[in-house]
């Protein structure tokens, strides 16, 4: 059962902060500690691998033999895996000559940087935040219509991005490394929604949108739905990484407190704690206004 709660004493009076990441939950506890907070760890979603082997010999095949002139990566998880496959199979030169041979676009910086680390310049990234909007405005000017265009998905279809490539007349060819799933064992998520009611977490810090709609769907499991969001709507700070995050969040009712300038770990948790801290000052001198009225 992975639930990392916050140490006892010297963490006492640190704001409890929820987190629901799952692959840099490490890195996200760490800045929360740093800043001041005391990380809660909860994650939200399973990365399952979805590969078949023939299904990646198959597209190896098709990006050798030039069937796609625009390959699209949503996430550096995505590359890494395909490299990953491509080496198995023997293939990993050849892949780096294939990807070098077309037009690639990057969702933002995490499979530009990958790309990179594999040999390959990313034709095209996205500009900040880094949503589906952002990708499509960067492939606005790029003629697709009658194209081979490859996309590789995160954990889900992206509608907005798949039904835009489509329109524009795109030869569409979708495939998925991996999928979004719950975790095996959903009993700490069920005792963080608990926690949230109870208002014994002071934060919660979103970074992928399907966090939060697991979050919520164990909420409804609980019978506990309007209860979370009542509780993040008055009394828990939420806190999205960006616009799609926010978006998600606000679908269900609640609106997010804090969202950073830049769509990142680090500013979303320096942003958070900025939060928390001026919070508890105005609280502390609304106490000390109150204690001298009486006296």
């Amino acid at each position: 059962m992975e639930f990392s709660v916050p140490a006892k004493g010297a963490q006492r009076n640190r704001p409890v902060v929820a987190l629901l990441e799952t692959r840099m939950k490490s890195e996200l506890s760490r800045l929360v500690e740093k800043h001041g907070g005391a990380p809660l760890c909860v994650p939200a979603v399973h990365e399952a691998p979805y590969i078949e082997a023939d299904a990646v010999r198959g597209v190896l095949d098709e990006l050798a033999a030039g069937q796609h002139e625009v390959v699209i990566f949503m996430t550096g998880v995505a590359v890494s895996l395909l490299f990953e496959l491509a080496q198995e199979l023997g293939r990993h030169a050849e892949l780096v000559t294939s990807l070098r041979g077309v037009t690639t676009v990057c969702r933002g910086p995490k499979p530009t940087a990958a790309l990179r680390g594999f040999g390959v310049t990313p034709t095209l990234s996205a500009r900040e935040p880094f949503t589906a909007a952002e990708l499509i405005d960067a492939l606005s000017e790029l003629e697709v219509s009658g194209r081979g265009v490859l996309l590789f998905n995160y954990g889900e279809r992206s509608e907005t991005l798949s039904e835009t490539l489509l329109a524009r007349r795109a030869d569409l060819r979708e495939f998925w490394l991996y999928q979004w799933e719950f975790p095996r064992d959903i009993a700490p998520l069920e005792a963080l929604v608990r926690r949230i009611v109870e208002r014994s977490v002071d934060a919660l810090a979103v970074t992928c949108q399907i966090q939060f709609r697991h979050l919520y769907q164990v909420a409804e499991r609980l019978d506990l739905g309007r209860e979370l969001v009542e509780a993040l709507r008055k009394d828990v700070v939420v806190a999205a990484v960006g616009p799609t995050c926010r978006a998600i969040i606000e679908v269900h009712g609640v609106t997010p407190h804090v969202m950073p300038e830049h769509p990142k770990m680090g500013p979303l948790v320096m942003a958070l704690m900025r939060y928390l801290d001026a919070s508890e000052r105005n609280r502390s001198n609304e106490r000390r206004v109150v204690a001298a009225t009486r006296s």
